[in-house]
């Protein structure tokens, strides 16, 4: 027998599958094909096991629905949309250290090699050609490699140019002055994938209150941002950084003072900005304002916790409702050494008290003072204060009252209806402004800050209610997997509003209304499967005869057009051949974005019997608890491990850590055990293999092993199409391991019946555990059955080897051998007898009432004391009938069904001979001088157990 080589195995089988055309995947004459897709990676740096996850669990889906018979696609492209590739060949360019070394010590990119990588597409085409597509290969992911492209290609550009085109015509897209995420560095707006820190931070819209200065301050207006500008009558002070400074200004005319850092953010808000002077920001301390809604004079505090890079960077203090805010007017007024530092006076600030405006049931008068006192939360630095703030919040936004000082228009108003009606009556009486900030620093993938700025752009109309609604309509056909990101998709649709579609540079498509802009990346990639359909076939295209009217006709129809292309027509056959999407595996961060842009756009563009079917979304791939990160370099590579392990161990360690939409930890012990668990698998293989056929003529315990895997095969596939791929491959794998390992110890395996059964569990279970091990299963197939595995047909159940009563029958002898391994190694007994004693007849006749009675234990004792026998038994029988309510309720009314009629000293005395080896003891059944006390411990079908 030979020994496992994975390298020589998968080599083999890497090389028929590229000679082959394998999966290169055409239309047929059978039914529509099923079309599965996952996000086409971004090559800005190389691949590591989380892209493999990503790509090797569709892959398993993928295979599975080929061996059911259908006419599978599963392409690749490359996403090279935006600025990132651009930055990071500016870093290489520039001989930035972090950048040479990710390349150099992270993706061991040989120093000759560096100089190709100094233009974008250079630098891409390496990547894509040395690291993904070689480790996809090696992964034997089942690609049709002829559909690939790349954003850049001018095919694809007309393509995408064709779909904003149709949008612009469709009043879908518009130019207008928004804002949007902006980097400082590129001076452009930039989004989700283009952001290093801060991916998922979104901007808010503060309320800018405008408290008016004091003769110290020239008068000036000090605005202060807030979320809260109901609380604006609970303002007691304010607190400015003593150590940063701040700067006059005009602003649209008027005088303001503001921190240096936030005349950017004003001027970059489309704000007319001039500074006219500085000032230090401990000579603000002590100074006065006049609160614009109470005209009340209130103190300036120093705050060295105020970011100065925050909203204005001035604060405005609410003790009764914020609990930071509590907490740091207690601290002040207990500090006088601080005080005097400021010159402030202790008695003045002694004096200061929260004033509560808004109530709730929950809390009392001072609800900030509640929730400290209640968590014992006595500092700023607790890590609790945070959540517990955020409850406070939402709490009363949700259910506050506001207080009888506010006119009658407000008074006694649940501040969630009138929060944005008062923030428009204040900016209207001139009280307030606005200002769009972060809540933490976002940082672009350049390296560069990202502000929020109000742009003269581009705008996708997603807040466009009629396309809301149809979106609405793709949302409730599709099968999302988890089922609980169905309601994901409808928050996304619910928040989102017009989304900045243009940059000002980088790769990518021209915007066709206005090209001196191109699309984003999150934007260009919404309907590309479609493009998938066809890729291959536009290479015959020239690139300038792909118009408007060319891709209506392939998309739209005939009818769309005047004089339609023939070559679009006939490629719209192939389009609606494997159209629609019938799964899309993806990351769960790209629901909010990605996601339902992919659903915006076939809702719009398509016709509903096109719209994508399935979502399945994916974890992320963690290594030593954190997330895999290219340009961190906190990485594992997919080549160093298939290297070391083989592709089928790496493949099958991803497949059994989680399932799809779990986070997965990579750890390098388990992949070690995965290898070993293969070629434990390819040995037992090859005795099967090797073994004389055998015949059919089936004892019980062959049957018994034939019915767990009917079992396996109704799980399995159960499973798979509910793409639970670990629950998939852990019953084919490993619950069949177990199962054969008491099959081995319970029976002669040389016996013909026995080899038969074994050859037919093997063919079996090579096309269960196909998708997850292709290398190793083609290979042993090949040999058993002189095919590839992926030539056979997915297993479907054998009803002749359905067999229930030979699974019960073996189940109660492998509790038995495991109640007697028990007894043993509690009393540290080496048995040299074991005796066993059935249950008396009275005791089986109390179980069939009971199971006749559905466990009602009313109707089964009044059956029972019907008997002269049985009254006399009295607490004992009504003991023992509880004992079976709590032993057998909730069986499958069959088991039960079959335990009634069950020979049990047959099953017991069939496995006499296989006890006495298993524990090297004579075993006897019911002799004469059994213990008289063995016969009351028995219960049906759970002997008493007697060992010496």
């Amino acid at each position: 027998m030979s020994g496992y080589d994975q390298s020589v195995i998968e080599e083999k089988w890497r090389q028929r599958w590229e000679e082959t055309g394998r999966y290169q995947s055409d239309p047929n004459d059978g039914e529509d094909g099923t079309l599965i897709t996952v996000p086409y990676t971004y090559p800005s740096g190389g691949m590591h096991m989380g892209h493999a996850s990503t790509y090797s669990i569709p892959d398993g889906i993928a295979r599975y629905h080929r061996m059911k018979g259908e006419n599978v696609l599963y392409p690749m492209g490359w996403h090279v949309t935006g600025t990132p590739i651009v930055g990071a060949v500016n870093r290489l360019k520039e001989g930035e250290e972090a950048q040479i070394s990710t390349l150099r010590d992270t993706y061991n990119v040989p120093e000759s090699d560096l100089e190709s990588l100094e233009t974008p597409m250079g630098f891409a085409q390496y990547f894509i050609e040395n690291y993904y597509k070689t480790n996809l290969r090696a992964l034997g992911v089942s690609i049709d490699w002829r559909r690939e492209f790349t954003t850049h290609d001018e095919r694809y550009q007309r393509f995408i140019q064709w779909q904003y085109q149709t949008l612009h015509d469709r009043g879908l897209l518009e130019q207008g002055l928004h804002p949007v995420k902006y980097c400082t560095s590129e001076d452009q707006p930039v989004t989700t994938h283009d952001i290093l820190e801060g991916e998922h931070t979104d901007f808010q819209e503060y309320s800018l209150i405008k408290f008016q200065g004091d003769d110290l301050l020239d008068e000036a207006v000090v605005p202060t941002a807030t979320l809260r500008p109901e609380t604006v009558r609970g303002v007691t002070n304010v607190y400015v950084n003593p150590d940063a400074t701040y700067v006059r200004a005009d602003v649209d005319g008027e005088s303001w003072l503001v921190s240096t850092e936030a005349v950017e953010k004003l001027q970059m808000q489309a704000h007319d900005v001039s500074i006219t002077g500085e000032i230090p920001g401990e000579e603000l301390v002590g100074s006065r304002l006049t609160n614009p809604v109470t005209d009340e004079s209130i103190p300036v505090f120093p705050g060295e916790f105020v970011d100065s890079n925050g909203g204005t960077g001035v604060v405005m203090s609410v003790p009764a409702h914020s609990p930071d805010d509590w907490l740091e007017l207690h601290r002040l007024q207990s500090d006088e050494e601080y005080l005097a530092e400021y010159g402030l006076d202790p008695e003045v600030v002694r004096s200061i008290e929260p004033q509560a405006v808004v109530s709730t049931e929950e809390y009392g008068e001072i609800p900030a003072r509640d929730v400290v006192e209640r968590n014992d939360i006595s500092s700023v630095d607790d890590p609790e204060l945070s959540e517990v703030t955020e409850t406070l919040y939402e709490r009363e936004y949700h259910q506050g009252r506001l207080i009888d000082e506010y006119d009658d228009k407000y008074a006694g108003k649940v501040i969630e209806d009138v929060r944005d009606q008062l923030r428009a009556e204040y900016e209207a009486d001139g009280i307030a402004d606005s200002l769009y900030d972060f809540a933490e620093e976002v940082i672009c993938r350049c390296g560069g800050n990202v502000e929020v700025a109000k742009q003269e752009s581009w705008f996708i109309r997603y807040n466009d209610e009629s396309w809301k609604q149809k979106t609405r309509q793709a949302v409730k056909q599709l099968e999302p997997v988890p089922e609980n990101t169905r309601e994901q998709f409808h928050h996304a649709i619910g928040w989102l509003e017009e989304w900045p579609c243009i940059r000002n540079f980088g790769l990518g498509t021209p915007l066709p209304a206005d090209e001196d802009f191109i699309i984003e990346p999150l934007s260009d990639s919404t309907i590309y499967p479609a493009y998938y359909t066809v890729a291959h076939r536009l290479q015959d295209i020239p690139p300038e005869e792909l118009d408007k009217e060319f891709f209506d006709a392939l998309f739209f129809g005939p009818e769309a057009v005047e004089d339609p292309d023939e070559r679009a027509l006939d490629l719209r056959q192939e389009w609606q051949y494997w159209y629609p999407v019938n799964v899309r595996l993806s990351a769960n961060d790209l629901v909010e974005n990605h996601l339902t842009f992919y659903l915006y756009h076939h809702a719009e563009l398509f016709e509903k019997p096109m719209w994508p079917e399935g979502i399945t979304i994916m974890g992320m791939g963690l290594l030593e608890g954190r997330g895999m990160s290219s340009s961190s370099g906190h990485v594992v590579l997919p080549d160093n491990a298939v290297s070391k392990y083989g592709a089928d161990a790496v493949r099958l360690f991803l497949f059994n850590s989680s399932e799809p939409w779990q986070d997965f930890n990579w750890k390098e012990e388990s992949v070690s055990s995965a290898r070993d668990q293969i070629e434990s698998f390819y040995q037992r293989a090859m005795e099967v293999i090797e073994m004389p056929e055998g015949e059919q003529s089936l004892e019980r315990i062959d049957r018994w092993l034939l019915s767990k895997l009917q079992d396996a095969i109704r799980e399995t596939t159960t499973a798979m199409e509910d793409y639970e791929t670990r629950s998939a491959s852990q019953t084919a794998l490993y619950q069949m391991n177990k199962h054969l390992r008491w099959y081995r110890r319970r029976t002669d395996r040389d016996r013909p019946g026995a080899r038969w059964t074994q050859r037919q569990v093997l063919e079996t279970r090579l096309r269960l555990l196909a998708p997850f091990v292709p290398f190793v299963t083609n290979e042993l197939y090949e040999q058993l059955a002189g095919e590839p595995v992926e030539d056979a047909s997915w297993p479907t159940v054998n009803e002749e080897f359905d067999d229930e009563r030979a699974k019960l029958q073996e189940e109660l002898i492998r509790d038995l051998t495991d109640d007697i391994r028990d007894i043993a190694e509690v009393t540290d007994t080496d048995p040299d007898t074991i005796t066993l004693t059935l249950a008396d007849k009275w005791k089986h006749e109390v179980f069939e009432t009971i199971v006749a009675a559905d466990f009602e234990v009313d109707v089964a004792m009044e059956e029972l004391m019907t008997t002269d026998e049985m009254r006399k038994r009295g607490d004992t029988v009504s003991d023992l009938v509880t004992q079976f309510v709590d032993r057998f309720r909730g069986r499958d009314e069959a088991e039960l069904t079959l335990l009634t009629d069950i020979n049990e000293r047959g099953v017991y005395e069939s496995a006499v001979e296989f006890l006495a080896n298993e524990f090297d003891a004579s075993v006897e059944i019911d002799v004469g001088d059994a213990p008289g006390t063995e016969t009351e411990k028995a219960d049906p079908f759970r002997p008493a157990i007697h060992i010496e």
